[in-house]
């Protein structure tokens, strides 16, 4: 029974936000030559979503909120390669959850 309480008081604490660096790409893309992604494809192919491919080469997903601000971002920048970002969220596995995201 404690054990029980123990965890469901637990699950119930959020979790804390973290700080992600890494390359954005939609998730068509995520395989393939990041120094030659461009801006451009990742619009393209933004109906299957976006993510951040970690600097030891995990890609995690962006939740539905990331996807829409990444999708915005991505339109308004100047910059065609070399995607790199900032994001600050909670990551759930392999999904964050985006609160903020920065192009760099």
């Amino acid at each position: 029974m404690k054990r029980t309480l123990l965890f469901l008081a637990l699950s119930c604490l959020p979790l804390a936000a973290e700080t992600l660096t890494g390359t954005v790409v939609d998730v068509m893309c995520k395989g393939r030559d990041l120094a030659g992604h461009t801006r451009d494809c990742a619009v393209k192919c933004a109906k299957g979503g976006y993510g951040l491919v970690l600097p030891d080469g995990k890609f995690v997903k962006f939740d539905e909120g990331g996807n829409a601000r990444a999708f915005a971002l991505l339109k308004a920048a100047t910059k065609e390669k070399d995607l790199k970002a900032k994001v600050n969220g909670t990551l759930a596995g392999d999904v964050v959850k985006v609160q903020s995201l920065e192009l760099q």
